[in-house]
């Protein structure tokens, strides 16, 4: 078949099936090339140590699962670490999943609140009942955090009538949505020391993600773009209010850090 034939095929396919999209428009080199006629960085944000934000970077995790879609390790010590920066914690979380992420950050903060999109929703999306049930599964108990539901694109940000200290920015990580999630953050939730961060900005802690990387660019405001960092180690992209040392992200890394664990179970 000739290239006139594939790409008729090709369009035909997306017609049928419109959430082939996503995938043409997730491509990497796509989003590369994107970041490159924009003249945004091509090699994403630079890059912060743990130990540069934290000296003493030590944090113990309450709840983890070891299950897809989670969080790393460092990923939800670098939340808690960040949440004791503040006394009496304010946290906004958008997309919860199992909740191992704000149960977590309960442990510090004074108060919690997540945004989740509605059962309805989800199953309208082709998840499952079963999908469903678990949204919250580790944070539902817990009497210092709030579930709203609703739909990020959609949900009335400025109607919270507060500011936090500290929000994460953990769902839909497709171009419009974390764009969105980003500009409504940066309108109507954040103070002048509050602290941002996104999940998933990088595929593993070596390799950014370019669409995720181009929506957290787009929506953070451009006076603050400065201040946008990668912490090695981590999936997160962060916001500080701050300034710290950084450096360009190296890939393969050469490790100056290492970590140490201790893991044990608790039955549910």
């Amino acid at each position: 078949m000739g290239k006139i034939g594939k790409a008729i095929k090709a369009v035909g396919a997306i017609a049928r099936n419109p959430w082939l999209l996503n995938h043409v428009l997730a491509d990497d080199e796509v989003w590369q090339n994107y970041l490159h006629k924009k003249g945004y960085p091509q090699n994403g944000l630079p890059v912060v140590e743990p130990d540069t934000l934290f000296p003493d970077f030590q944090e113990t995790l309450s709840v983890f699962a070891f299950l897809d879609g989670g969080s790393l390790p460092t990923d939800l010590a670098l939340l808690k670490l960040f949440a004791r920066r503040f006394p009496a914690c304010h946290y906004f979380e958008i997309g919860t999943w199992r909740g191992e992420s704000v149960a977590n950050v309960a442990d510090v903060a004074a108060a919690c609140t997540t945004l989740n999109l509605p059962k309805e929703t989800l199953l309208k999306k082709g998840f499952s009942e079963k999908h469903a049930a678990l949204q919250g599964f580790f944070s539902r108990e817990k009497s210092n955090i709030t579930h709203l539901e609703g739909d990020s694109l959609s949900f009335d940000f400025a109607g919270l009538g507060r500011k936090y200290d500290l929000i994460f920015i953990d769902g839909d990580h497709h171009f419009e949505s974390v764009k969105n999630d980003t500009q409504q953050v940066f309108a109507h939730l954040v103070h002048d020391k509050s602290v941002v961060v996104w999940h998933d900005y990088a595929r593993n802690p070596e390799e950014m993600r370019p669409e995720v990387f181009a929506a957290l660019w787009e929506g953070t405001p451009k006076e603050k773009r400065h201040r946008l960092v990668h912490v090695a180690h981590t999936l997160c992209a962060v916001y500080l209010p701050e300034k710290v040392e950084t450096h360009p992200l190296e890939s393969p890394v050469i490790p100056r850090l290492r970590f140490k664990l201790n893991i044990e179970t608790h039955k549910i």
